[in-house]
């Protein structure tokens, strides 16, 4: 076992490698769109969100669970007269996500050029699986991962179990992400380090306060500092 102090790098990949946030908020305009006779479009997203919250539990995080949220919500809306040329129109914008092109965010490539070799390098990320394998393939980013793992929810127990498996255990890792919720917070409670890359989209659900007073908590402008930041761990424990 390497007596590094860091060994194991883990990175999300919506919004963190790629764009992603961008191209539901543009289809939820449009999904307002659709619905604009029935009510503002300001009520309407406050009602798709209270339906993506209900539904999380129930179809995960992704497109389907996404595009199914929109359904219910122009049932509710419409109070069941919504049409049916309506619901296909839906079925269609959600399906027009699972093609949309795969937009690489700056100092990516760079960054996992810079790491790659020198570290074990885990993509963590949540969502659709074929829509998740997907956005790799055509990233052209796979080559530099060490392993791959697309879960249904990111907490500490799921960074215990992919770092203890991949790596030297979570001491030794860090996860790295445009989530507080979901990269950072729980990955600084498995006792890995924490690094938080801020994106001007990020779902709303994915909000919480930065930790700031956990000693393995960083938040960086961009990618790429990332390698700097590695580079100033140096034996920190």
């Amino acid at each position: 076992m390497s007596l590094r102090p860091l060994t194991t790098i883990g990175f999300d990949a919506d919004d963190t490698l790629w764009q992603n946030e961008q191209y539901y908020r543009l289809t939820e305009r449009h999904f307002a769109d659709l619905l604009s006779d029935h009510a503002d479009s300001a009520r309407i997203s406050e009602r798709l969100l209270e339906a993506e919250k209900r539904n999380l539990g129930h179809y995960g995080f992704g497109i389907k669970g996404f595009t199914l949220s929109m359904i219910e919500t122009a049932i509710e809306i419409t109070e069941g007269k919504v049409p049916a040329r309506v619901i296909t129109q839906i079925l269609d914008i959600g399906r027009d996500l699972l093609s949309h092109p795969v937009e690489t965010l700056p100092n990516v490539r760079d960054t996992l050029e810079a790491l790659a070799g020198n570290y074990l390098l885990v993509l963590i990320t949540k969502g659709d699986l074929f829509d998740q394998e997907r956005k790799l393939a055509q990233s052209g980013l796979g080559d530099f991962f060490d392993n791959v793992e697309i879960v249904s929810d990111k907490t500490a127990v799921t960074y215990r179990r992919i770092f203890s498996k991949v790596g030297d255990g979570p001491e030794r890792a860090m996860m790295v992400g445009n989530s507080l919720k979901s990269d950072v917070v729980p990955a600084i409670a498995a006792g890995s380090y924490g690094v938080f890359v801020p994106h001007e989209l990020t779902w709303i659900i994915e909000h919480v306060e930065e930790p700031k007073d956990a000693p393995r908590f960083r938040k960086i402008a961009h990618l790429g500092e990332l390698k700097g930041l590695i580079d100033n761990i140096g034996g920190e424990p």
